[in-house]
């Protein structure tokens, strides 16, 4: 295969680099005062990477020599990510500008960052996978402690650093053991050695790398950084983490378990049960007496994790298809609640995240009210809403691969996580109203509210056959 061939392949981590490059060159010319446009300039880049998705870099198979996969799958999860971080791009000018700490470096980092989730979820090898998580993780330490005099934010970033550096050597220790044991670094070499039988060695590197990658998706036990970090980042970074960044650690972990390891679903099955029962009921349970609209989100995103784990348990291309829709349908409702939850600015602008500061909001700001309602109800996975659906299909998957006490759980858990999704929504419509928010600046931002809201509305049942169709392509390329 050419060497242009394989460029062609990485042609959207390609646009994304160059560009943030030229970017970063741009700010430290143009300065803070650039900020609004570059972040703009960023989503153009970003709709650049999706449409080079079209070519060989959404179905050309294997490049440089099979450290780099570009097939449907990664496709499907970059357009994902890409829409994702796009939008806390966008929205996050008006939010820094605010507190007077607007950085043009701000879209850069996003840039940088999605580069290195692109290579997570097309990583075909071992240290591919490494290098991609960790230039994403390098730029979200940073992101985390973005304001840098605000003493929540810098401790988040740290929290952040070393958290996530002990997972980066829990995960690359778990390398070491996984090439030790199967002589190779490569899926394909992985998955031939432990058809041949399963050892303690290749066990144990086994569980590591799991572990290493669950630390990225926030899943219990490994979920310790998750309400900190999200209470302290900036808002529009905490929306960032919980939508792009989840995106790609899933797809990585589901990339890992079925093509690398899957000749041991038997071993890693046990182990993403566990998971996915443990965060379910912490996300759902630890989320009950929360105050702070963030950290309880945070908990929420724990939650949703655990469920898309449900799909994964199944090991079958109906699980992981079912894994990829929870996905989109998460991204929706994740970035529409942050959304809202950037609204809530008392009459001075300041920013305010107690869910007190709820109380009436149906009275005094109906839409907004009514849009945050719709959000809750999905998440909480009632029906009519699209929520309900994507809950409905790792449910169904996990019945068909016999997991039937697994579902049954499952569905029990999300009784309880319900119970705190109603609660936000019973304290905007049956409380006495208290101060009310200050009046909406950015259309950008209700235009995303309302997208996603109508997305998930009954309205996103129409995209289903094509939702379904994509993520079954996605699904059958790692089969």
């Amino acid at each position: 295969m050419s060497y242009a061939t394989n460029l062609m392949m990485t042609l959207p981590e390609l646009i994304l680099s160059i560009g943030g490059i030229v970017l970063m060159l741009v700010a430290a010319w143009a300065g803070d005062k650039s900020t609004r446009a570059l972040s703009w300039l960023a989503v153009l880049l970003f709709v650049g990477a999706g449409l080079a998705l079209l070519g060989p870099a959404g179905h050309g198979g294997e490049a440089f020599g099979g450290l780099y996969r570009a097939d449907a799958f990664a496709a499907y999860a970059k357009l994902l990510i890409y829409i994702a971080a796009a939008v806390t791009a966008v929205v996050a000018p008006a939010y820094f500008s605010r507190g007077g700490s607007a950085r043009a470096e701000y879209p850069v980092l996003i840039l940088f960052s999605a580069v290195g989730m692109g290579m997570m979820v097309s990583a075909s090898d071992l240290l591919t996978l490494y290098v991609g998580l960790e230039l994403q993780s390098l730029a979200a330490y940073v992101l985390a402690s973005f304001q840098r005099t605000d003493t929540r934010s810098a401790e988040a970033g740290l929290k952040y650093f070393v958290l996530g550096s002990l997972a980066s050597g829990i995960l690359l220790y778990g390398i070491s053991l996984t090439y030790g044991f199967t002589s190779t670094t490569a899926f394909d070499g992985i998955a031939a050695a432990m058809a041949d039988g399963i050892s303690m060695g290749e066990l144990f590197g086994l569980v590591f790398v799991l572990a290493g990658i669950a630390f990225k998706i926030s899943a219990v036990p490994f979920h310790m950084w998750t309400p900190d970090v999200y209470e302290g980042a900036p808002t529009p970074v905490t929306a960032f983490f919980a939508s792009a960044p989840k995106v790609a650690a899933m797809a990585l972990f589901v990339r890992v378990a079925v093509e690398a390891m899957g000749p041991g679903v038997d071993q890693w099955r046990q182990i993403v049960i566990f998971s996915a029962l443990a965060s379910t009921i912490l996300g759902g349970v630890a989320a009950i007496g929360q105050t702070n609209i963030k950290r309880l989100l945070a908990y929420s995103s724990i939650n949703n994790v655990g469920f898309a784990l449900i799909g994964l348990a199944a090991g079958s291309p109906e699980g992981v298809a079912a894994v990829m829709t929870y996905m989109a349908v998460y991204v929706a409702m994740t970035l529409g609640s942050f959304l809202c939850v950037l609204q809530m600015r008392d009459q001075d602008g300041q920013n305010v995240e107690t869910i007190a500061s709820l109380s009436g909001l149906s009275r005094t700001r109906p839409a907004l009210a009514a849009a945050f309602a719709i959000f809750m109800f999905s998440l909480a996975g009632i029906p009519p809403l699209l929520g309900f659906w994507s809950k409905f299909l790792v449910f169904d998957a996990a019945v068909a691969a016999g997991l039937v006490p697994l579902a049954a759980i499952g569905i029990a858990t999300s009784v309880i996580g319900a119970f705190y999704y109603l609660k936000i929504v019973k304290t905007m419509y049956f409380d006495e109203p208290g101060e009310a928010f200050h009046p909406t600046e950015s259309v950008v931002e209700g235009g995303v509210i309302a997208v996603a809201a109508l997305f998930v509305s009954p309205l996103g049942y129409l995209l289903i056959p094509v939702l379904g169709t994509v993520s079954a392509a996605a699904a059958a390329a790692l089969f």
